[in-house]
């Protein structure tokens, strides 16, 4: 292939078992092979960088000691899976990552038998290597389970309930705690500053080199005493008192570029090691190519680029983004208003919280990976006066559901939720998908559920949330650009459960909620040249309906379509709910409710998977003209 770097070591892996008999210095070279490779593949097809560049000499180590796949690596999140597929047999396919029929950007149990365990959101991994570790000790599968998890992932909660659980039942498994001070952003609180401490003080190794001269001049008995009282010490300023306290062994930290340290502490764990046991390994994400790691993000999440330079390749834009729409809508409201502030759970870039946040940094908080507690945190702020933005994915608001019900929603508090990523997202996949918000925040007693079909309505939807203070409200919006449409100088708020009308017709009646309007649009002027003009309906709400505007709608035509971007159950259900209450089925109504399918939609661009999803222009002119023609 083109520009395919020269690796000579690496063309003798095909799999792990391939680098048994590699001598230390030829790891050594698999390493540099390995990350020339990564970066070249990753120029192409773009892709999460960073984080794989951070762990290549540790991903060499892992499959030089332990034995896969009858032993289980488990990649937390799986941003940092790319150069543990090229060893694991999937070299000859690693320039289609991410891509339609290509392979995933994160780990996938279908994918390859050395990919134990599916993951994409984070703070999974120590749990799954317990349940492995005792399926084995049960008769299931044999082997070690080792996850590998970022300092970023550990100041979610869950990661501390498996550690727990895994202390208490005292069962031989490892946990790699990959510490490069960075998850997606740099990563927050009060855990990752005590990381730090464990290798940032240097007193602590000036104090260390001069107890081991003073121990070897005191008599026998005393020198014990000493030795105790330094492992105490190691204990209290090196770190190993949190996580043995939680029924670890620790060993580290340990520098987790530097195979000379890496491979004997591997072999010497796997060798002895018969309890849970950490080992705390020090990295750099980006490692080892110079534009990621001058990078904000170190090459966290980047295009094709140009690898002599790292220049990204960048479509041209004639359109600002949703996301970038949402942050200066949000700006706007806060210069009016001192009591609005943003919360996000890590991801200030891509929620665009990253621009609010330079303008108001004592209003906006940043909570790490930890979505239930941002959800929580959001429902006190409201409760002591405050007008939170909580500011997530649609697919990382999942991990906060019952806070949303518990916290929020019986309670009636004033959050409002800003969902980003709503719809197909593309090359992240299935997991990332924002697939399911409509159906479980629009069941929920009293939350307000909107969808912004452009981005002038998410401006209008910002302005919205500001100024509605009887109880929880949400709106969302998809990735990517918007559709151009003219722009308000500020959003205007809207009249909460109301929609608009866009185009009168006659005969069939399309009702969308979200941005397949746009879509719906097309569809209907290809209808126009046949002949058929329906009329095309703005929902803006899923909850409260516009009961008005639907029943007229249902009265004064033959044929009623739902579009939206979401899973059954959602706006689509509602109105099926609010027409049958109503008795207008029995009057002829023909009705149709366009979702996304019952299916898990693998990567592609959006457009394909739209096309997947039946939901382009082409099938709603298709859907159209056969609900007619019944």
């Amino acid at each position: 292939m083109p520009n395919r770097p020269v690796t000579p070591t690496l063309d003798r892996v095909k799999l792990p078992a391939d680098m048994k008999g590699f001598s230390d210095r030829e790891l050594r070279l698999l390493a540099d092979d390995l990350r020339a490779e990564t970066i070249s593949a990753v120029s192409v097809t773009g892709g999460h960088l960073g984080a794989g560049l951070g762990v290549v000499e540790l991903t060499v180590a892992l499959h030089a000691v332990f034995n896969t796949p009858r032993d289980k690596i488990i990649w937390d999140v799986g941003h940092q899976c790319y150069p543990h597929k090229i060893l694991t047999g999937r070299r000859e396919r690693i320039r289609t990552l991410r891509t339609e029929g290509g392979l995933s950007g994160f780990t996938k149990r279908s994918e390859s038998a050395f990919d134990p365990f599916g993951a994409a959101h984070s703070s999974t991994s120590i749990s799954a290597a317990l349940g492995f570790t005792m399926a084995a000790h049960l008769g299931g599968d044999p082997g070690d389970a080792v996850a590998v998890i970022g300092d970023g992932s550990m100041s979610a909660g869950m990661a501390f309930e498996a550690m727990n659980n895994a202390g208490h039942l005292k069962k031989r498994m490892f946990v790699i705690l990959n510490d490069n001070e960075m998850s997606i952003a740099p990563p927050v609180g009060a855990l990752s500053a005590y990381l730090s401490r464990i290798y940032a003080g240097e007193p602590f190794h000036d104090l260390k080199s001069a107890a081991k001269g003073m121990v070897s001049l005191l008599p026998e008995p005393f020198q014990e005493g000493a030795r105790r009282a330094k492992e105490m010490l190691k204990g209290m300023a090196v770190g190993g008192t949190l996580f043995e306290e939680l029924g670890f062994s620790y060993i580290g930290p340990i520098d987790g570029h530097d195979l000379d340290q890496l491979l004997p502490v591997l072999r010497t764990a796997h060798a002895r090691a018969t309890g849970p046991t950490l080992i705390h390994v020090l990295t750099k994400k980006g490692k080892g190519y110079a534009p990621a790691e001058a990078a904000r993000d170190k090459g966290h999440a980047t295009g094709k680029f140009d690898v002599l330079t790292g220049v990204q390749v960048k479509a041209a834009s004639n359109a600002p983004s949703y996301t970038k729409t949402f942050a200066q809508a949000l700006i706007a409201e806060a210069e009016a208003d001192d009591k609005i502030v943003a919360i996000t759970a890590a991801m200030p870039d891509g929620t665009g919280l990253d621009l609010f946040g330079a303008r108001f940094p004592k209003r906006t908080f940043d909570v790490g990976i930890a979505e239930q507690h941002a959800v929580t945190f959001s429902a006190g702020l409201a409760a002591g006066g405050m007008k939170p933005f909580c500011t997530i994915y649609s697919t990382f608001l999942q991990r906060g559901y019952d806070q949303v019900v518990h916290d929020v929603a019986i309670q009636r508090l004033p959050v409002r939720f800003a969902i980003d990523r709503a719809g197909l997202v593309g090359a992240d996949g299935a997991t990332h998908a924002g697939s399911f918000d409509v159906a479980f925040l629009a069941n929920l007693p009293g939350m307000v559920v909107m969808a912004a079909a452009d981005e002038a309505e998410l401006m209008h939807m910002v302005a919205t949330a500001a100024a509605h203070n009887d109880g929880p409200i949400a709106f969302r919006y998809p990735r990517g650009e918007g559709t151009g449409v003219e722009m308000p100088a500020r959003g205007t708020p809207l009249e909460i459960g109301k929609g608009r009308i866009i185009q009168q017709g006659a005969k069939v009646a399309l009702l969308s909620f979200g941005t397949r309007l746009s879509e719906v649009q097309k569809a209907a002027e290809s209808l126009a040249a046949q002949g058929i003009t329906p009329t095309i309906a703005d929902a803006r709400f899923a909850k409260p309906l516009d009961r008005e505007m639907i029943l007229t709608l249902a009265r004064d035509h033959a044929a009623l379509i739902t579009i939206e971007e979401g899973a059954v159950g959602g706006f689509g259900s509602h109105v099926a709910q609010l027409l049958a209450d109503e008795g207008v089925f029995d009057r002829g109504l023909k009705f149709r409710s366009m979702v996304l399918p019952d299916i898990f939609i693998d990567q592609a661009s959006p457009e394909a998977m739209y096309q997947v999803a039946g939901m382009d222009a082409a099938q709603i002119e298709a859907k159209v003209r056969a609900l007619i023609l019944e």
